[in-house]
């Protein structure tokens, strides 16, 4: 799986582009472009990839993606069943930092605004929110021209000011991906998050960038301040808490749905990142839930 860029240069009549995606599961497609995307759930759950997070995502979720930021969203193993009754429905919206001028955002009525576009660098969560303002953005669908605008404007004004907010990606994984724009990079993070719950060698990962094993452990370290052993065991331990939140399976089918090929070293792996073991991390999380 390649990571794509996604061009949305060309718009008609808007500096920003509203759109209800509405399908019978999201494209699995790990991709980035340089506007800023707003994102709400409306129908469907699953896991949002955001730079090195994983995130479960569900109805009424709303998520705002900083401007070359890598993510995908893949739903549930029941929505790839070819079930009519199960869709993926969503809101979109593009639009760049600029979108109103290259100062509008400078001033210092909107300088929270412009705050929030620079927390979004990571990827911004949005908890709690009144279902007031998901109508809001469901009914920018509907709306045009100056209209349109002035609603977008209100909506980021009250994102801006949510309090109950959690950022996704990690400062290292943004800081690599854009100090770099390496093309091999790319490449072996796009194959990584595609294949995680697989079996994966450091071998095979070293021959999609063409290196040998060493020189792979040097590059790879280097760019994302870990080695590569410790990259992959913390893309599958984070999409373990997803699965073990969602109270779907047990401990066992978990480890194995992650990509680990025995319980021990699961457990061991999932202590030494979470400092806590996977029962002990379900019984803390239902404990908060009450």
């Amino acid at each position: 799986m390649k990571l794509h860029l996604l061009d949305r240069s060309n718009l008609n009549d808007s500096s920003f582009t509203t759109k209800l995606n509405d399908y019978p599961y999201f494209l699995k497609i790990w991709h980035y472009h340089p506007e800023l995307e707003l994102v709400v759930i409306l129908k469907s759950e699953g896991s949002c990839f955001v730079g090195d997070s994983i995130e479960k995502f569900e109805v009424a979720d709303i998520i705002l993606i900083g401007e070359n930021l890598p993510h995908m969203w893949l739903n549930d193993e029941d929505y790839f069943q070819q079930n009519p009754d199960e869709s993926a429905k969503a809101i979109a919206i593009h639009f760049k930092k600029d979108y109103l001028g290259s100062s509008f955002f400078e001033t210092p009525e909107m300088n929270h605004i412009l705050d929030l576009f620079n927390r979004a660098k990571l990827g911004l969560k949005f908890l709690n929110v009144n279902q007031n303002l998901i109508v809001d953005i469901q009914n920018m669908l509907d709306k045009k021209g100056f209209e349109k605008t002035m609603s977008f404007i209100n909506i980021l004004n009250d994102l801006a000011k949510h309090q109950e907010t959690k950022s996704l990606a990690s400062h290292g994984f943004v800081n690599s991906f854009k100090e770099t724009k390496n093309e091999t990079q790319d490449k072996v993070q796009a194959y990584i998050f595609k294949n995680f719950n697989k079996p994966i060698t450091l071998e095979e990962v070293a021959q999609i960038a063409h290196m040998n094993t060493s020189a792979f452990s040097r590059f790879f370290k280097r760019l994302n301040r870990k080695n590569f052993s410790r990259y992959l065991s913390e893309i599958r331990i984070g999409y373990a808490c997803k699965l073990l939140l969602e109270d779907k399976s047990n401990i066992t089918t978990i480890c194995y749905e992650c990509g680990f090929n025995n319980i021990s070293n699961f457990n061991r792996q999932f202590k030494l990142i979470m400092n806590c073991t996977p029962s002990i991390y379900v019984k803390e999380h239902k404990k908060d839930s009450v």
